[in-house]
């Protein structure tokens, strides 16, 4: 998936807990056809760049936005957007609340692309998610910072990361990164709890494909590190199924994963209908009430939210 860190850098501007009892016992039952799942979707990583509206302008306005969310369930979002403009937007408008959509507002560190590769140490950007954070969005107060990229895992030492990252875990917020496996260790040591109460979501759980021992490792250490499932090298396989060694994991950890759309690009809009209608086929073939956690409940759970 190295294509995609390429293409996130330089492509321009592109046309809770449930009853443990029924979850061991559906584990046990082993796997067999289902339905695919069909209840409520929080999609935990999603972006509504200028590229995709540009103030109403884009391809992709408001109305089209909201209405992929309603047809496929989705209830509510992290919104996270270069620039915030796009999150604030979503939080701001009537159509949002009217098509039954909550927005989690996140702090995004860029305002443009160029932000990417430098904002790890860019005072301006410190001082920037300062005044987001005090003046909040319609939808409320930011609940977290990200999401960020580190293309060099050393980055993550970089002044202003672990300023953020002690911001974040002062202030309750959840930050949201899109790291390597090394990365993940970096930003933790740079917390005041070492990792023990910073709140990640990690995006793609490892987009370069840490394998599943090293992701089940760094879960065992970190209590409240989140995988978040887009992009996600070798979770399915025939049938859009999840491929066995990932059915393991999310079983081990049914609390601490989460999905996403990652609507980095206008594409992703447009398929936006197929990438949630994949979730809902391997959440069916969970147990109910781990499937439900997984597209609801632990998303909705980090941020006190309830149910729909």
């Amino acid at each position: 998936m190295a294509w995609r860190c390429f293409f996130e850098r330089n492509w321009p501007v592109a046309p809770v807990h449930w009853a443990f009892a029924a979850l061991i016992s559906g584990a046990s039952a082993g796997p067999a056809a289902a339905a695919d799942y069909a209840g409520p979707l929080f999609d935990a990583h999603l972006h509504y760049n200028t590229e995709a509206w540009d103030g109403r302008a884009g391809p992709h306005p408001l109305e089209d936005v909201l209405a992929r969310m309603q047809r496929n369930g989705v209830r509510a979002i992290v919104a996270n957007s270069r620039p915030n403009d796009g999150s604030k937007a979503l939080a701001a408008s009537p159509l949002t609340r009217q098509a039954g959509v909550s927005v989690v507002p996140f702090v995004r560190l860029y305002r443009d692309r160029a932000d990417y590769d430098n904002w790890f140490r860019d005072e301006s950007i410190y001082q920037m998610v300062l005044t987001e954070l005090a003046a909040g969005t319609a939808a409320g107060p930011y609940r977290g910072i990200g999401e960020f990229h580190l293309y060099d895992s050393a980055n993550a030492n970089g002044p202003v990361a672990k300023k953020l990252m002690a911001l974040a875990e002062d202030k309750g917020l959840v930050v949201l990164a899109h790291v390597d496996d090394v990365a993940i260790d970096l930003l933790m040591a740079n917390t005041p709890s070492k990792g023990q109460k910073a709140r990640l979501i990690w995006a793609h759980t490892g987009i370069g494909g840490a394998s599943v021992a090293r992701v089940d490792q760094l879960f065992a250490k970190y209590p409240q590190l989140v995988g978040e499932l887009s992009y996600r090298p070798g979770l399915t396989c025939e049938g859009g199924k999840l491929c066995p060694e990932w059915r393991t994991l999310l079983l081990k950890y049914p609390t601490r994963f989460v999905i996403g759309s990652d609507t980095w690009v206008n594409q992703r809009w447009q398929y936006y209908d197929e990438l949630m209608k994949g979730y809902r086929t391997w959440l069916g073939d969970l147990p109910p009430a781990m499937a439900r956690g997984i597209a609801w409940d632990n998303a909705a759970g980090l941020f006190g939210m309830k149910q729909p």
